[in-house]
């Protein structure tokens, strides 16, 4: 079973044959960054259509029973979620809305502070808002997935404690590993893995070693060490993949509409576009570099199969539902 706990890529056929070339069962995609609800019912609307016109390729995801389907219908199933609590605006009515529609995982932040919690760009981190603890609090309720992917220490740790349901960093890796400011220090993975949470490790450049020159090996092995640490069974891949993105949409990403200035977030003035991609995973059907990259740095079969999608499966069967 191979699923990826995150993807933005500019979504095409191209694209979804790519993922049945790869054996990709699941993946977890962003359909709003800095959307209000209104606007993201329309991206709601768009992958409708795609569903409508690609049925042989991929189907709506809500539940881990529909990735069973999907295995063996031969096609993906498609799980939706947010990089900000922006679609809920401040209304926490909207958290039940925004799950029926099928979104599954909502971040609290992305890089800044936001009503709910601090993003991991702000030299203060205040921790969950009096709003951030009711809506975590209603996500848990209804079953949507707490994601922190963006979010600054402090506010990860309250997340992960406050949350009555395992939360999931779905895509960074150690910052020990890479120090980069959105990779997750100790303190953090370890209560997310001990609050029985998820860490889904990025392939974005920013995020590993030597960026766009990291090796497989270096990448697996850094697999393999948090595993020993932190427990295998909290472990998935999240790849970060913004395939076939111009370089316009990586300043949205990073900019949404708080700032007339241009935020160059992980990049560089030098650099502000999308890095290329290592050379051992391109896209979807690259897969299976890392399975075989793995298992060379001495992880076994079962331990292999969990990272790359029997932890997701049984963390999205727990978790998608209400309590």
């Amino acid at each position: 079973m191979r699923i990826d706990g995150l993807q933005y890529a500019n979504w095409s056929e191209k694209i979804f044959r790519q993922l049945r070339e790869g054996n990709v069962d699941a993946i977890h995609v962003t359909i709003s960054y800095h959307e209000n609800f209104r606007e993201t019912v329309l991206n709601f609307e768009q992958w409708n259509r795609w569903f409508e016109r690609y049925p042989d390729l991929i189907i709506k995801g809500t539940q881990a029973g529909d990735i069973d389907h999907a295995r063996d219908t031969g096609r993906t199933a498609v799980f939706f979620g947010f990089q900000n609590p922006s679609p809920i605006e401040d209304d926490i009515g909207l958290v039940e809305i925004v799950h029926t529609l099928g979104a599954r995982f909502m971040q609290l932040t992305y890089n800044n502070q936001s009503l709910l919690a601090t993003g991991c760009y702000e030299a203060e981190d205040n921790g969950i808002t009096r709003m951030g603890k009711q809506v975590i609090k209603e996500m848990n309720r209804v079953g949507l997935v707490v994601d922190m992917s963006h979010s600054a220490d402090r506010s990860t740790i309250e997340a992960a404690d406050i949350s009555e349901r395992p939360i999931a960093i779905t895509h960074a890796n150690p910052h020990e590993w890479e120090p980069a400011l959105r990779n997750k220090r100790e303190a953090v993975i370890r209560a997310v893995t001990e609050n029985g949470g998820m860490l889904g490790f990025s392939i974005y450049p920013h995020h590993l070693k030597d960026k766009t020159e990291c090796s497989l090996e270096s990448f697996c092995q850094m697999i393999a060490d948090t595993a020993a640490k932190y427990g295998v069974e909290h472990l998935g891949i999240g790849t970060d993949l913004c395939q076939d993105q111009p370089d316009s949409i990586v300043e949205w990403m990073r900019v949404g509409r708080w700032t007339k200035e241009i935020d160059y977030g992980e990049g560089s003035v030098s650099n502000p576009g999308f890095p290329p991609m290592p050379q051992w995973f391109k896209d979807n059907r690259d897969f299976g570099n890392i399975e075989n990259g793995l298992t060379s740095v001495g992880m076994s079969d079962g331990e292999v199969a969990a990272v790359m999608g029997g932890n997701w499966y049984r963390f999205f069967q727990n978790n998608f539902g209400p309590l």
